[in-house]
């Protein structure tokens, strides 16, 4: 299979900016509210709908920190956010049990069964009544999400055995931050999507997916979900930092050849990807560059993919040593650092968009030459 090829399918087909799987923690948490929100200042969010919206996915995620089973289950807790034509969806999944479920079912049906008024009474009672929202539920947080941002909150409950369920909750705002409405009962939601998405990405060994433009606020954010991930996982240091520095240059290479939004919003968006096979990270990016830079840029990897190990760090200092004050760019040092610090050649594949631009995707798969990461799974 192309996951490549397979994951930019689904991320067009369903408008999805970013993708998560993996365990919830107060430490990761943080980075991933901080990308949404980074998101929504480069798309002019209002400020009352990011405030809105940020609420909703910091009750999501406080959730399932709370509420989630992980256990020895395959199935993990699931982050996506997504586009829509006036504003965005943020879908969550975890497991949880089937006393839960039911539990989660009966509140989440009174919270959709109330207009807005009532909603309100029900919130002030619940915070005069200490005790009622335990670690069996989430009635307050639940009310909040509904009371924040209005209308609905879609639900589902899918059946995993060993009475367990996966919990999907999503919500989909306009600009203004609030629910859509159309004043009547909507059908049944159906979270079969999600757990699909969370499917695809266990069998392809995807820990994070991002496509959208990609800024230094999104950029940074990127990083410190990585960086976060390797910490939980208690990853050798020196492993880390390897693959950490290689994350930032793959994503600087990303700005270097990047076209401009305008392009990028008609041909294709920057994409990051995190994976883990066979023992090995492997980051992956793709990029829309122009047709005049495509050949340069091939015949650049193939020339360093034609070197040794110890050649690589000949030439890197070479090149280190070319650079003046006075110059702008740092030619090849970022691609000759990534196969230097990898251990492996650099695998890149171009797609040709029109006779104006290509959608190049590069993937560093990087070696652990300091021990074994049999351990670390996602």
């Amino acid at each position: 299979m192309d996951i490549k090829g397979t994951i930019q399918d689904t991320i067009r087909r369903e408008r999805l900016m970013f993708l998560f799987r993996g365990d919830i923690t107060e430490k990761n948490s943080l980075p991933l509210l901080s990308l949404l929100e980074n998101e929504m200042k480069e798309d002019s969010f209002n400020l009352a709908g990011r405030k809105r919206l940020f609420m909703y996915a910091l009750e999501s995620l406080q959730n399932i920190i709370k509420h989630g089973r992980r256990n020895d289950h395959n199935v993990m807790p699931l982050v996506s956010y997504s586009k829509t034509d006036d504003g965005y969806t943020i879908t969550t999944g975890n497991v949880i049990t089937d006393a839960q479920s039911e539990l989660l079912a009966n509140r989440l049906e009174k919270v959709n069964s109330l207009d807005a008024q009532e909603t309100k009474a029900l919130y002030r009672q619940i915070l005069e009544t200490p005790g009622f929202s335990d670690k069996g539920g989430a009635g307050l947080g639940l009310l909040e999400m509904a009371l924040k941002t209005g209308n609905r909150l879609d639900f589902d409950f899918i059946p995993l055995g060993e009475s367990l369920s996966y919990f999907v909750l999503s919500k989909t705002v306009d600009s203004s931050g609030m629910g859509f409405n159309n004043g009547t009962r909507c059908e049944k939601f159906n979270g079969l999507k999600a757990l699909g998405l969370e499917k695809l990405m266990a069998e392809n060994n995807i820990h994070m997916s991002w496509s959208g433009h990609l800024t230094q606020g999104i950029g940074e954010e990127v990083l410190s979900i990585t960086e976060a991930k390797l910490a939980y996982e208690d990853v050798d240091a020196r492993l880390r930092r390897k693959v950490f520095n290689i994350m930032v240059e793959i994503l600087e290479n990303v700005s270097k050849y990047n076209p401009g939004k305008e392009a990028e919003n008609l041909y294709g968006m920057p994409l990051a990807m995190v994976r883990i096979e066979n023992g090995k990270f492997v980051l992956t990016t793709g990029n829309l560059v122009s047709g005049s830079r495509a050949g340069e840029l091939k015949q650049k990897i193939d020339n360093i993919n034609s070197f040794s190990h110890d050649d690589l760090k000949t030439l890197f200092f070479a090149s280190l040593s070319a650079q003046s004050i006075e110059t702008d760019s740092t030619g090849n040092m970022g691609l000759i650092s990534m196969a230097r610090k990898s251990g492996s050649k650099l695998e890149y594949h171009f797609r040709k968009v029109n006779e104006e631009y290509s959608y190049f995707m590069l993937t560093v798969r990087v070696e652990n030459t300091n021990g074994s990461v049999e351990a670390f799974q996602i």
